[in-house]
């Protein structure tokens, strides 16, 4: 029951994910039209940055689940209970929506000089801050610093969970109980270095080597193909 709660927020944080660029971005194909207001520009970072969040946090409570489901499984019912499972739920929305709302006002205090050309399908705040004719200092230190905190440091959660996961599936006997065992975390673990290590290479990147073509594809791994 834990698992499926928890897919069912991923799944749910996925698809408002992408509805937050995608139909924008489809839109402007469609119509050869790759205009967007100041407005619905910020709109868009506020809901990118916020669902974006809440996948770096339902992975990285997936992997804990994953790691007491293999590695305790007879306290799995007792550690994972629904209560655990609702905060948990619950700490990663509230995170989420304030790093979204401290990011959007930090963009909000800034100043634009003339009409902008985002080169992105969407409005990146990273491309954003880089047109903007203010001091965008304390933006990029707030954008490392949730990157640290709300990312790599959940990543090196994740990373620590599965190192005990294989080290418990190293210690079953069976080839088919480690294939079993190992197959359940699979597919969480490849949108977890995709999702990760893409996202990560952007925001993390210095606004001197960060050129928009390699962005804009970094993000549709992140964004889309997760």
């Amino acid at each position: 029951i834990p698992q499926c709660t928890f897919c069912c927020n991923l799944s749910f944080a996925d698809i408002c994910f992408v509805s937050s660029t995608v139909p924008k971005m489809l839109v402007n194909i469609q119509t050869q039209s790759q205009v967007i207001t100041y407005k619905d520009c910020i709109t868009q970072i506020c809901f990118f940055i916020l669902f974006g969040a809440l996948d770096d946090f339902i992975l990285t409570v997936m992997a804990y689940d994953r790691f007491v489901a293999i590695c305790h499984p007879l306290h799995y019912t007792v550690v994972m209970n629904s209560r655990l499972c609702g905060l948990l739920l619950l700490v990663s929305w509230i995170m989420s929506t304030l790093n979204s709302l401290s990011h959007c006002l930090m963009v909000l205090r800034l100043s634009f000089c003339t009409v902008l050309k985002i080169p992105h399908f969407f409005c990146e705040i990273r491309q954003i801050l880089q047109l903007a004719c203010f001091d965008t200092f304390l933006n990029n230190l707030v954008i490392y610093l949730s990157a640290v905190l709300l990312a790599c440091v959940p990543f090196a959660g994740i990373l620590y969970s599965y190192s005990k996961i294989v080290s418990c599936i190293r210690g079953i006997p069976s080839a088919q109980g480690k294939f079993k065992a190992f197959s359940t975390c699979v597919s969480h673990l490849s949108v977890v270095f995709l999702f990760y290590c893409t996202s990560l290479g952007v925001y993390l990147s210095s606004a001197d080597t960060h050129s928009s073509h390699s962005s804009a594809v970094a993000s549709v791994m992140y964004t889309v193909v997760t």
